[in-house]
């Protein structure tokens, strides 16, 4: 695992290249909120996060859904730390059970769909009754798992490293209102 200090983060934020403002992603959330409700908002969906990045994303989604759900978690990465998947690692199982729920995972990204998809497959096997996947952004690129589709998406970026709104460089920067992509 490569590490770097809290100045190495803020020197790749200064050369960094802002893709989308905390307006477009308020907007997008609110468009995300619009689908999912038209979808779910009379099934009585148990959303679970994907930690660690999607819990800002899910956090603002959340705020825009005006139907009852419940709200678990679910930690599996590919990531650990780095900036290129290797093989996914469960750190916390799906909680509560999901078995004969509809259930909607919200990551903070679909880059080549491996994580998502794993998950999706864990959700059926375990007996989900309906298993849907919302995401804050899609990066643009042909490495897609074939056949593998997300349900919803808030937003398009192109095929760089991406952090801010939940998802990390190396990390830091989560906390970020805006999405940024590391300099070229």
């Amino acid at each position: 695992m490569f590490t770097i200090t809290a100045d190495q983060a803020l020197a790749v934020l200064r050369q960094a290249e802002l893709l989308c403002t905390p307006a477009q992603i308020a907007a997008a959330f609110d468009q995300l909120a619009i689908a999912i409700s038209a979808e779910l908002e009379n099934r009585d969906p148990l959303v679970l996060i994907v930690m660690n990045g999607a819990f800002i994303p899910a956090a603002q989604l959340l705020c825009r859904l005006n139907f009852p759900l419940q709200v678990g978690y679910l930690h599996a990465t590919r990531y650990r730390s780095g900036t290129r998947g290797g093989n996914l690692a469960w750190i916390a199982p799906p909680r509560p059970p999901v078995a004969n729920r509809v259930v909607l995972v919200v990551d903070d990204i679909f880059d080549e769909g491996d994580t998502l998809k794993a998950i999706l497959t864990e959700m059926r096997r375990q007996g989900a009754a309906a298993a849907y996947s919302a995401v804050l952004v899609n990066k643009r690129h042909d490495r897609k798992v074939a056949g593998f589709n997300v349900d919803f998406v808030g937003l398009e970026v192109p095929d760089r490293y991406v952090f801010g709104c939940g998802m990390d460089y190396r990390e830091y920067w989560r906390n970020l209102p805006a999405i940024y992509a590391v300099a070229d």
